[in-house]
């Protein structure tokens, strides 16, 4: 169960901020075998990688067509796909701006245009529960920024096949090349590209810690990736108006994500947390997957502060991917976040909702990466390109200052290549 820290001082509240450690050198030299041999042996890793981690054997690593069409669920899960993937069209729409011309001075017009990325990966886990939900997080984006060819890879289950739901959601983005593989190969395979999985230019999706160091390792290669990441995690400030059977169910269901999942817990008074946790204890018993969320209590914890400023000032130094305002004035409270990934305001604002349906993003920096990360967006599928167009007004008008900065930073071509610019005009 998870411990409980009253009135904290600093030192006590510095190794609150600290996730749980990870293992990393067997790791890092695991990732890096699976990685060479992926890069070297192309579809065969892949088959044997399966085979090794998922006990399958594999005959086609791709999903065909046909498969990918007939893929069915029943209405009312179909019903429930569309509905979450309409909400997360709709605000993910809205971010798609077209920025203007500026005229910085006279005679020099800039501007940015958004392209989007054209190659992208999407990596969606499937171990111990299939996150139909990530192909539509990442698949919609993707679509609305006009990437031309778009990447799934998942793990198959152990009859070799991928849960119908998430072939559904694929079909319904229009994804066709969708591949039977998970895990550090999976990855290998997006980055550097095999027989039968295209290379991409960046690779999005969670996954457990290979799949999320595989991904840093192939992007000191020139592979791009969505956020760094880490294990799941949810934050909750709560007081006497939140109501502690949700609270809980908040806490539960991010702590049954995996072991290494971690939650919080905050609020001004003790006996709030106590009214809480009674009521986890009571919950976790009817948990299937309560063994997962029991040993991720035991790596959390819950914390009295003096006052609630002081439980937001201690989110914001965590980061937290997750962000729960159960509180009376949760909008006022809201205003002095400044790092977390995504945060649900009121008693009504399950973490849930955010991981399906509400339109917002699932896809969030993690393990204190929020302090300086997004999460995932439409920006996240397009880059940025800058255009200037300079008449003949406009380098007369910028030109002097630019001659004078090139030959105080030495650089005489930069220089010559405006003066002769200016010469040109002045002899016009």
């Amino acid at each position: 169960m998870m411990k409980v820290f009253e009135l904290p001082g600093e030192e006590q509240k510095r190794r609150l901020l600290q996730r749980p450690i990870q293992p990393q050198q067997q790791l890092r030299e695991i990732v890096t075998g699976i990685l060479e041999k992926v890069k070297d042996e192309g579809d065969q890793a892949l088959i044997d990688f399966t085979r090794m981690f998922d006990s399958v054997e594999l005959i086609d690593i791709r999903v065909n067509e046909a498969d990918l069409a007939k893929a069915r669920v029943d209405q009312e899960l179909q019903n429930g796909i569309i509905l979450a993937k309409n909400n997360i069209q709709k605000f993910h729409q809205s971010q798609l701006i077209d920025e203007p011309v500026v005229e910085t001075i006279s005679g020099v017009n800039c501007w940015r245009k958004s392209v989007a990325i054209e190659k992208v990966g999407l990596y969606i886990p499937g171990g111990t529960a299939p996150l139909f939900s990530t192909v539509l997080m990442l698949g919609v984006p993707a679509a609305l920024a006009g990437c031309r060819e778009i990447v799934l890879c998942s793990p198959p289950d152990k009859n070799g096949r991928i849960h119908p739901a998430l072939l559904f959601a694929a079909n319904l983005l229009g994804i066709e090349k969708v591949y039977k593989v998970g895990g550090a190969q999976a990855i290998g395979a997006m980055a550097y590209g095999t027989e039968s999985i295209p290379r991409v230019h960046k690779i999005f999706g969670p996954g457990n810690q290979f799949v999320t160091r595989a991904k840093e390792m192939v992007q000191t290669e020139g592979v791009a990736i969505d956020i760094p990441a880490g294990p799941s995690e949810v934050l909750v400030i709560a007081d006497e108006t939140s109501i502690p059977a949700f609270v809980a169910a908040d806490l539960l269901s991010q702590a049954e994500h995996g072991v290494d999942s971690h939650v919080v817990l905050l609020s001004d008074k003790r006996v709030i947390i106590n009214k809480i946790l009674l009521e986890v204890e009571a919950q976790l018993d009817q948990l299937p997957r309560r063994e997962i969320a029991e040993k991720a209590l035991e790596n959390s914890y819950a914390a009295v502060l003096e006052s609630l400023d002081e439980c937001i000032g201690l989110s914001n130094l965590y980061a937290p991917e997750h962000l729960i305002l159960a509180t009376r004035n949760c909008k006022q409270l809201a205003d002095k976040v400044v790092n977390a990934g995504s945060v649900f305001l009121g008693n009504f604002s399950c973490e849930s909702a955010g991981d399906y349906a509400s339109g917002t993003n699932h896809t969030l920096p993690t393990n204190g990466f929020a302090t300086s990360h997004s999460g995932v967006s439409i920006d996240s599928f397009i880059k940025k390109i800058t255009f200037q167009e300079i008449t003949e007004t406009g380098i007369q008008n910028i030109g002097p200052a630019i001659e004078k900065m090139a030959e105080t930073e030495g650089l005489v071509a930069h220089k010559r290549a405006v003066t002769l610019r200016l010469n040109r005009l002045k002899n016009v």
